[in-house]
């Protein structure tokens, strides 16, 4: 990047800010005319003679005027009415092309930083936070867009406004142009005195600005361990300290610019005092026409606008000026990986020998790695093991390409892999950590995240290939976002069918294939999008129905029947009878819903509702008031959260009848019916007569559904298959019943076996492929996502896959069975296992014993045991 902001400017916008020059000169000659115009209009269309023909001056020039007074004046105004729009009209076209400039180069200022930072040397990332590098591509930059675009217009447009306004009060008389410009000296001497101080003091906020960003995201990634450990005040203190450093930075930088503010001002509102006496005193004489000195005030006003624009612009150049060192200084750490074209490299398979003698120092000196010497063939299986300071982990990314050594080199086939481009280590290596990163995305998009390096060439929509040439332009991605990414050849598959088979398989190698099925049956299939799997979800239905008429499951399951109460859904879920498609009903909220009200009482439940919230009411309070907001029966059991019991206390204490409540305890006790199951509760609220009505109210609801609600509910109907609810409920088409030990796992046995049957697994687990991982991999296990990013490295059939100690969470059973798994699925392809626990050495070909830094012991597993050394002592460990 360059050193300097403004030559940053000139390198990417150097021919648009000669356009704003160019089309800021041709502004100068409107500008002089409409100063001169009000001149002319009093001294001449109004002090003029009343009867033509009279004489006019203008620019030192008389003319005769033949027009008539009371014209000639309208026709000034009219001119000078028309100067006024060309002026703003000016104004307008150069602010919004150096708006658009500004964001222009913004963006591409991010773009470039986003782009140093993914060639980063690893140990950056150590030393520099997210709470350092995010605020400075977001929000510390943004200022460098506003100035951007008014780095070079900014002087030239105000600084010419200054010129030409000073011009034309030098024109009208010499003594007031002096006065005018008598202050700006002493102005442009003290304010980058007292800039200075301003500008270490913006300088020092930044940087406490990021420590915080820091804190608080550390504190964010710790959150569990602040909690366990009771360091909450602690915590607390430490923010505090720093807020403390924030407030006392930002209180003097309040004082000094204020004072710099105060003293412009001061010496703004001097100069009117020397026009107003020097000037009047000169008309008094008659040496000054009183027409000049009105045009002069006038002219005067108007220069205070560019002068304070220009003070501005040279706080902002100063502010602007230190953001942009300290972003060049934070955006280019040594050792940073060279800018690569973004055309792939051509195919380069890895084949022969990985050889490698390196070293690897840290920055504080420790040697991590001393002379450690290997050699591995490609396709070998190979496993690298030792103890936490062994030094296995960073041999391991070195031979990954993710860091490089600080002395020696690793080849492979003879090439440096240091001089391999990212294009070829990046599909033909496949390196997983033990912290891999998932995308807060589906699971399927997590898993061809390796195949989408480059996107085919496509047509674009006129639309898009617009954006994409403004992308362009900027000096952004030429590549379009949207396009088909995956790259199906990698992946050894021709199309989407076929990759999904493919991710399907990769699944079941790493064994995660079970718990993408789980997440699949809580999943839901569109019926026009899949209706062979539609099908087979409604034979399932009717092969589970058959099964559950065994008296052994018969009591297990309580199917839907529009004519009957469900005894263990909710009472919202029997007046429903389906599952809502939107948020147009919530589940939740169902008694603040105007159309559910209406129902009831059309039904003539409402106030009987009211009556039964009542008695819930009474109820749950008389339980659990005394109970701590968090016990497990309060918990478990309560229909009200325990910040609610407090009101449902106080509402009680009203008349229990229900024209003496007010609105809103009536709409707390309304919502309290809505949640009770009758299996579950057993309060004896909901009996069989109440049931009935409800039943009775479930026809009206769906009878009399507005157009307005029209599909916002997918009914439960015999024989189809509802869209809004998921597979398992609808092969159910029923609710588990309360209080039959072990249902859910008998009835999930049921489900297994029938699926398997009707040929329906690959389908569900279709459907998990779209299941959300959550921030980071947070909705599943350490193991799942240990699991998924191992499958993720596979999928593009690398030549070399290295696990870098990213099975941990795994038993050794476990990792055992995927090991073998792994070896027989690479036939012809190599593995390298990095080991904190020493798990089937004997499946490998080689064995890498590390301590200290150094490669110790290299050898199969016969020989190696054969030995009394290193790795007999970690077997005796393990």
């Amino acid at each position: 990047m360059e050193k300097s902001i403004f030559r940053y400017l000139l390198r990417y916008t150097a021919p648009q800010q000669a356009y704003l020059l160019a089309v800021t000169v041709a502004y100068y000659p409107f500008l002089y005319l409409s100063l001169e115009l009000p001149k002319i209009i009093v001294n001449e269309a109004i002090g003029g003679g009343v009867d033509p023909p009279y004489p006019m001056t203008v620019f030192g020039h008389t003319f005769i005027v033949e027009t008539p007074q009371i014209r000639f004046l309208l026709a000034l105004s009219f001119t000078y009415l028309f100067l006024v729009l060309v002026n703003g009209c000016f104004k307008f076209h150069i602010n919004v092309y150096k708006g658009r400039l500004g964001e222009r180069l913004l963006r591409r200022l991010r773009y470039q930083l986003y782009s140093r930072m993914l060639r980063f040397p690893l140990s950056r990332f150590r030393r520099l936070g997210q709470g350092e590098i995010i605020p400075i591509v977001t929000a510390e930059v943004e200022p460098l867009g506003g100035f951007i675009g008014t780095a070079f217009a900014d002087p030239m447009f105000y600084g010419g406004q200054l010129v030409v306004i000073l011009s034309f009060i030098m024109i009208q008389d010499p003594a007031l142009g002096i006065a005018a410009i008598a202050f700006y000296p002493l102005q442009m001497y003290i304010i980058p005195k007292l800039q200075r101080r301003v500008n270490e003091l913006a300088k020092r906020r930044v940087q406490n600005v990021r420590r915080l960003s820091d804190h608080i995201g550390e504190t964010v990634s710790g959150i569990v361990d602040v909690r366990a450990n009771d360091t909450a005040n602690l915590e607390l203190a430490r923010l505090s300290a720093r807020l403390g450093r924030i407030y006392d930075i930002r209180f003097e930088l309040y004082q000094r610019k204020f004072f710099i503010k105060f003293l412009n001002n001061f010496i703004d509102k001097l100069t009117p005092f020397f026009f107003f006496s020097i000037g009047g005193y000169l008309v008094i004489k008659g040496e000054l026409t009183l027409g000049a000195l009105i045009a002069v005030l006038a002219a005067y006003k108007d220069l205070a606008a560019p002068w304070r624009e220009m003070l501005v612009w040279y706080q902002q150049k100063e502010d602007v000026r230190i953001k942009y060192d300290q972003v060049v200084e934070q955006f280019g750490p040594p050792g940073m990986r060279d800018e690569e074209p973004e055309a792939l490299a051509p195919e380069q398979a890895l084949a022969g020998d990985i050889v490698a003698n390196v070293s690897l120092v840290d920055d504080d000196g420790g040697r991590l790695l001393d002379s450690a010497v290997i050699s591995l063939p490609v396709a070998g299986r190979a496993a690298i093991v030792g103890d936490a300071a062994s030094g296995k982990s960073e041999l391991a990314m070195m031979l990954g390409g993710l860091i490089a050594p600080s002395s020696g080199k690793v080849t492979i086939g003879g090439l440096d892999l240091a001089e391999l481009p990212l294009a070829v280590t990046g599909r033909r290596i496949g390196y997983v950590g033990a912290n891999a990163h998932l995308q807060n995305a589906s699971i399927s998009d997590n898993l061809v995240y390796g195949l989408k390096r480059q996107p085919p060439p496509a047509a674009v929509s006129p639309e898009r290939a617009s954006k994409l040439a403004e992308s362009v332009m900027a000096g952004n991605s030429a590549y379009d976002f949207n396009a088909d990414w995956i790259d199906y050849q990698a992946a050894g598959v021709d199309g989407p069918a076929a990759l999904c088979g493919r991710m399907i398989e990769t699944l079941h190698l790493v064994g995660l294939d079970h718990s993408v099925y789980q997440m699949g049956l809580r999943g839901n299939v569109d019926p026009g999008d899949q209706p062979e799997t539609v099908e087979k979800i409604l034979a399932a239905r009717h092969a589970l129905r058959d099964r559950l008429g065994d008296p052994a499951y018969a009591r297990l399951v309580e199917p839907f029947d529009v004519n009957r109460y469900n005894t263990n859904a909710t009472v919202g879920e029997n007046l429903l009878f389906g599952v809502p498609v939107d948020n147009r009903f919530d589940m939740e909220h169902l008694a603040d819903h105007p159309y559910v009200m209406d129902v009831l009482d059309r039904a003539g439940l409402m106030e009987t509702f009211v009556e039964i919230g009542w008695r819930v009411a009474e109820t749950m309070v008389e339980l659990f008031a005394d109970l701590p907001a968090d016990h497990e029966f309060l918990q478990q059991f309560s229909f009200i959260s325990a910040e609610d019991l407090p009101v449902f206390r106080t509402i009680l204490g009203q008349s229990p009848d229900s024209a003496g409540i007010g609105p809103e305890a009536r709409r707390r006790l309304l919502s309290l019916p809505f949640l009770l199951i009758v299996s579950r509760h057993r309060l004896g609220l909901i009996d069989a007569p109440m049931q009935e009505r409800i039943l009775a109210a479930r026809q009206l609801f769906a009878a009399g559904l507005p157009a307005s609600l029209d599909g916002a509910v997918a009914f439960f109907e015999e024989g189809q298959l509802n869209p809004a609810a998921t597979i398992q409920d609808n092969m159910l088409f029923g609710k588990l019943a309360y209080g039959q030990a072990h249902s859910a796992q008998k009835v999930g046995a049921l489900i297994d076996e029938v699926v398997d049957r009707v040929g329906l697994r690959t389908a569900v687990i279709a459907v998990g492929l779209r299941a959300p991982v959550g921030v980071g991999g947070a909705r599943l296990s350490l193991a799942q996502r240990q699991r998924l990013a191992i499958g993720r490295a596979l999928l593009k059939r690398p030549d070399i896959l290295i696990v870098n100690e990213a099975a941990e969470a795994l038993d050794r059973q476990s990792q055992a069975e995927l090991i073998e798994r792994l070896q027989a699925d690479r036939t012809g392809r190599g593995l390298i296992w990095v080991m904190n626990q020493v798990v089937s050495p004997q499946l490998f070909d080689q064995i890498v014993v590390m301590k200290d830094g150094k490669v110790v012991e290299q050898g199969s597993y016969d020989v190696l045991t054969g030995l009394d050394g290193s790795l007999s002592e970690l077997l005796d460990v393990a």
